[in-house]
């Protein structure tokens, strides 16, 4: 799965360059640079050329580097009705803002067209009538006009195709995989030691019988007791396969976040799916219980979940974009369970308010 997620990152980022063999035929219209004004619209080429590299290659700048080619290329229909450069963000910010919450796209989607019609606005005030349908003018338009809403419309579809092969993918995991590793380990951890000593114990007896038979009802009693616990743990290893893995619970969520319009996406998922067994049971309790926190009051979008392994503890951030007033609230217990959860198992629960939103932060020791 982070093979197909590289390749289709790689994909896009030369999709991206690709469009680029569109860029001397706007160039040139420049060329040969006779007048400031040429300086100044080619120097102002350059400059487009280099912040469109840098929202491919660095994404921690996009928050500057997306706005900034927007106005560049707005400033190219406005003033010098080039009605073409604009295109490049039309698609290439689009797609970028397709697997970001709706607000991203309609701000920059609002200020593209507010660009894109004052500079035909313009053009058409200096030129009256060129934009006739008999003129041709105005179907050349098309493409820049519909740009950034098909791109929009691809890329999102697109992003709920990946969404959709990752919900099965841990499906598969949890038939495949997850509950018969649970089964196995927890018999071989447990019935497996028990029914050795069961097996020597027996032996035991069975040469006590002829050499000492007064000690052979203290070994009977031994191997009595020994079948008595082997129960309890049949009854415990049966109850621990009622409990949720961390799969259970992603895929039962993230249907439930789907349906309240908030975007899931997980780092580390495939790695935690090996954690042990009371581990995930217990996160996945806690997740549970957070998750739903973030659909029914976070007011969200968007919901990030980092699971990360550290040498001493195993972690758990989620991370969601919401604005919710307020961290807890007179009569519920979701905060309180969540923590309790913790501190049973001797681990740690904060949350806390930060910029993009509300963090959770799980953490349990590996002993």
């Amino acid at each position: 799965m982070r093979h197909k997620e590289h390749l289709n990152l790689t994909t896009r980022k030369w999709i991206s360059y690709i469009w680029l063999v569109y860029l001397p035929y706007t160039i040139a219209l420049y060329l040969p640079i006779n007048t400031v004004t040429d300086w100044f619209w080619s120097g102002l080429s350059v400059v487009f050329l280099v912040t469109y590299v840098l929202v491919i290659e660095v994404p921690r700048w996009r928050s500057i580097t997306m706005p900034m080619e927007l106005l560049i290329t707005g400033l190219f229909s406005v003033f010098a009705f080039n009605f073409y450069l604009i295109i490049f963000p039309g698609w290439q910010i689009a797609t970028i803002l397709a697997e970001r919450p709706k607000k991203y796209f309609r701000w920059f989607v609002t200020a593209y067209y507010a660009f894109l019609l004052s500079g035909v606005i313009r053009f058409n005030g200096y030129h009256p009538g060129i934009l006739s349908l008999h003129n041709g003018a105005i179907v050349e338009l098309a493409f820049p006009f519909i740009s950034p809403i098909f791109a929009y419309l691809l890329a999102s579809s697109m992003f709920r195709q990946r969404q959709l092969h990752q919900t099965n993918r841990r499906l598969q995991t949890i038939i495949q995989r997850d509950e018969r590793e649970r089964i196995t380990r927890d018999l071989h951890d447990t019935l497996g030691q028990s029914f050795s000593m069961i097996t020597i114990k027996t032996e035991l007896a069975k040469k006590l019988l002829q050499k000492a038979p007064n000690k052979v009802a203290a070994e009977l009693d031994d191997i009595e007791q020994t079948s008595r616990q082997n129960l309890q743990m049949v009854r415990k290893i049966v109850n621990n396969l009622h409990q949720k893995s961390l799969s259970e619970t992603l895929l039962e969520q993230s249907k439930n976040l789907a349906t309240a319009g908030v975007l899931l996406s997980t780092h580390g998922e495939e790695a935690a799916l090996k954690w042990p067994t009371a581990i995930q049971s217990r996160l996945a309790a806690a997740m549970t219980e957070a998750l739903t926190n973030v659909i029914r009051h976070a007011n969200a979008h968007s919901v990030t979940i980092q699971f990360l392994l550290h040498n001493d503890h195993f972690q758990v951030l989620i991370q969601d974009d919401g604005h919710s007033k307020q961290l807890t609230r007179a009569g519920a217990n979701g905060i309180t369970g969540m923590q309790a959860r913790m501190l049973e198992a001797k681990g740690t629960f904060t949350i806390v308010k930060n910029k993009k939103g509300t963090l959770v932060t799980l953490k349990l020791p590996k002993e």
